[in-house]
């Protein structure tokens, strides 16, 4: 119904940065919220940052100033910039869209594969 396809993950190290990219495509009518959520070996997964169709914006307080969400809302497609990488931002990051679906209008949450982000010390 939704996929979400993420690229831009890999490795890098302590101070570069890496960009992530997140396309969503299916039967969708409208997309609200986009976000970026990671998950790191034995903890469980968090809220990186999200944005609106409307664009308001809301950041993890570990990733205040060093990341930067974006989204292209003809493309379907959210951003992650991210800057200053930490060995602690080490995750897999998970994409996350909340749609509703063309034709049946139902709302649902949809989540992309996962790219692994690895920052060396």
């Amino acid at each position: 119904q939704v996929q979400l396809v993420e690229s831009g993950g890999g490795l890098v190290q302590a101070g570069g940065s890496l960009r992530l990219s997140c396309a969503a495509s299916g039967s969708i009518f409208s997309i609200n919220a986009m976000g970026w959520y990671r998950q790191a070996p034995g903890k469980q997964r968090e809220l990186v940052a999200a944005i609106t169709s409307g664009g308001s914006i809301n950041y993890a307080d570990s990733v205040k100033g060093r990341f930067t969400i974006s989204r292209d809302n003809a493309k379907n497609t959210v951003y992650l910039q991210m800057n200053s990488l930490k060995p602690e931002d080490t995750a897999v990051y998970y994409c996350s869209a909340h749609a509703v679906l063309a034709g049946s209008l139902l709302r649902g949450d949809y989540w992309g594969q996962g790219t692994q982000v690895t920052v060396s010390s």
